[in-house]
This record gives C-alpha cells, structure tokens and sequence, in this order.
C-alpha cells in the first residue's frame, strides 16, 4: 500500500514566520504578510498537485476564510487534488450538508472529503450561536453524521434526536463516491463517534509511543463496531538537504517569537477544551523554549504560537522520511503536512522528501507522468502488513531493551 500526502491551504493567511490562529488564538499570531487569496491558495494547491499530494485540507473557524467556498473556487484551477473541507455540525444542518457535500463531488468529479470539527473554544462556539456544552457537542456530532450517511446510502430519514430532528430527509441525487469523513479527537467521546463513524482517524503529531497508544485505542473501539478505519496524522515540516540547514530554519522561526507572543498565545489556549490542545500545550510547557525537541526530528516550537497542530518534522530529507516511515509501523497511511511558508515548503517536502520515500517502496505520485517523479526502479510498494510485521518487531525489540 502507497502512503498518501495531503497539504494545507493556510485560509487565514501564510508568511515566512507561523502563522498564529484558531483555538482561542487571535489571528496574525507571528505575521501573515500573504493574504489568502485564491491567486495565492491557487498557487499551493497547484504546487501540491505537481509535486504528488493527493489532497488539501483546509481549517474551520472565525479566524479563517470558509472552506467550503474556499476550495469550490480552487476547483476550477486545479484537476486532480482533493479537498479535504472542515466544518462543524453546529454551523450548518445535516440534510443541507449532505447536499452539499454530494453537489460538490458532481461538480468536481468526486474531489471532496469531510473534515468534521466538533469544535472545542466555548467563546468561538457561542459566536456562532451555539451554546451547548463539550458533551452535548459530540452528541450533536454523532446525530450529525448518522443523518448525513444515511442520506447518502440513499434512505428517507426521519431522526428525532436529542439536538437534530429531520423529518422526510431526501437526496435528489447520491454522491459517487461517497466522501470520506475524516475525524479527530483523543477525549472518550470523540474516540466513540470516531469508532461509528470516521473513514479516516486523524491524531495531531505526538511521539510515537503516545500515538501507537491513541490508535490502538481508537482501533479496539472500531473492531467492537465491526469497523476498520484508516489513520492519519498532521504535522508541520522543516526538510533540507541537510540536517543542519533544517535546524537553522526552526531556529529562525522561533527566535522571531516574542517572549510576549508566547505569553499572549498560551493564555488563549489555556481556555480550549480541547483534549488534544491540551495535549499540544503539554508537549512544550505552555512556553518553554527548552527542549522543543520532544523526539528525534519531532519540535514542538510551533505550538508555541499557534493552536492546533504543533508539531513538525525537522531534519534532512532522510531523517523526516525516517520518522515518516516510523508513524507509518504503527498503521498510519495518511499524513496532512504544512510549512512556513506553505508555498516554498510544499516543493521543499515535494522534491526532497517524497523521492526518498518512493526509492523505498512506499509512496508513488499519484498520477504518474509528466510532472511525477521518474520511478526509473520500477519498484514494488512496501505491502502494509510487512509494515505491520516490522511495526510487531519494533515493539518487541523495545520491549527486550526496557526489560531489566
């Protein structure tokens, strides 16, 4: 099996420093000196596209352009990268997104997934008119994507549930194929709405110990729903042709962080309740510039100024698709990266990165040909369950070395 690589639009803007936003942040956090317009959004999902990416995901929330005209527009300049659309139930009912959702993938000749947000900033909900509390929000979730999916398979619904109630819900038209729904969370709920419903269980960059542990997790609460999902995971990236010159790259970023940032920054994020910002926020300190290498080539400088995903692969081509392949021992397939600036990180990833990892055998660009990658090897992908055999000793071997 290839491992798949999306990229990432930045709708609330991009620069040659991160970026800050969302969960809780004020927007222009370090410096966006370029707008998101759809010129420039044009040119990354184009790079994107050239260099292999399957697809793009783009954030939700008031710091941030809307997503789903967002990548309508950018559908008409690019021709096979996917969209991987966030939104949160509470903004927008369930029978007009499954609409939606199905027009989009006529329009675009099935070029969308789903990105559902539960949402986890109380002050950012309630702006939007939503007031239910954290437990009440993933029940709204799961009500949500039990309409919407029955929707697609083609039924008539009527649901009356605690939080949604439809009555006659109806499609004209059927999405083919059906969107992935792509799904996070590491609280119990999310990993229970996860388990019933997600096509794709998506983790923000931990060690690999501490992500081992969340989809082994989530992967026992699927088998008890006689599911399988696929996993995937979302991070930063810092890649060079040398180690040294990554480091130096971090180094820059962070050092354009003010001590006042920081502060101002983490003070936000302390008011998510988010598990997983929580988690973030517990990687570096809530502002401890020290020791942001929290595993090899893994820096956790990016949440020091932004909410969300903080972390990032730092190192040479070979020692980020190391790391790469180490996530994927574990069982994840699909990996939704980013960089500052997203346009100049995506060809520095594209054409470093990606090459290591189809000269071992697994990855191949999506669409061969002009553009692709020469694969003058013709190699074999790696199948997955050798990269599960080799995930099993991995684990035995640590097991040996820990043992007294």
């Amino acid at each position: 099996m290839s491992l798949t690589f999306h990229w990432f639009l930045p709708t609330n803007g991009d620069g040659r420093d991160i970026v800050g936003g969302g969960h809780g942040v004020a927007t222009g956090a370090a410096g966006a000196i370029r707008p998101p317009t759809v010129q420039y959004l044009g040119q990354i999902a184009r790079s994107a596209e050239q260099l292999g990416f399957a697809g793009a995901l783009t954030p939700t929330g008031a710091w941030c352009e809307d997503a789903w005209l967002t990548t309508a527009m950018l559908t008409e300049v690019t021709e096979r990268l996917k969209f991987l659309v966030a939104f949160r139930p509470g903004q927008i009912g369930p029978t007009l997104s499954a609409q939606m959702a199905t027009t989009f993938q006529r329009q675009s000749r099935g070029r969308v997934a789903l990105n559902v947000v539960t949402g986890g900033e109380p002050a950012e909900q309630r702006a939007y008119g939503d007031f239910l509390d954290k437990k009440q929000r993933y029940e709204r979730t799961g009500e949500f994507l039990d309409i919407t999916r029955r929707l697609w398979r083609g039924e008539t619904v009527h649901s009356d549930g605690r939080h949604l109630r439809v009555e006659g819900a109806r499609l004209s038209w059927l999405p083919d194929p059906v969107p992935d729904v792509y799904f996070g969370g590491s609280s119990e709920a999310a990993g229970d709405i996860a388990a019933r419903y997600a096509d794709v269980y998506l983790t923000w960059g931990e060690p690999p110990d501490a992500v081992n542990d969340k989809l082994r997790w989530v992967e026992s609460l699927a088998a008890k729903e006689d599911r399988t999902l696929r996993f995937g995971i979302r991070l930063h990236t810092i890649s060079r042709d040398t180690s040294e010159e990554a480091w130096r790259q971090a180094d820059r970023l962070v050092e354009r962080v003010t001590d006042d940032m920081i502060e101002r920054v983490q003070a936000g994020l302390a008011g998510s309740e988010s598990e997983g910002q929580r988690r973030m926020r517990a990687l570096h300190g809530g502002g401890d510039r020290r020791s942001l290498e929290i595993y090899p080539n893994l820096w956790a400088g990016v949440g020091l100024v932004r909410g969300g995903a903080g972390t990032s692969l730092v190192g040479s081509h070979e020692e980020v698709a190391d790391r790469i392949e180490e996530y994927a021992r574990l069982g994840i397939t699909e990996f939704i990266l980013s960089g500052y600036p997203h346009l100049e990180e995506a060809y520095w990833f594209g054409e470093g990165v990606l090459p290591v990892l189809e000269r071992r055998g697994l990855w191949r660009h999506p669409a061969p040909g002009p553009g692709a990658h020469d694969s003058r090897a013709q190699q074999q992908i790696v199948p997955f369950a050798k990269i599960h055999e080799d995930a099993e000793a991995h684990q035995e071997t640590r097991k040996q070395v820990a043992a007294p």
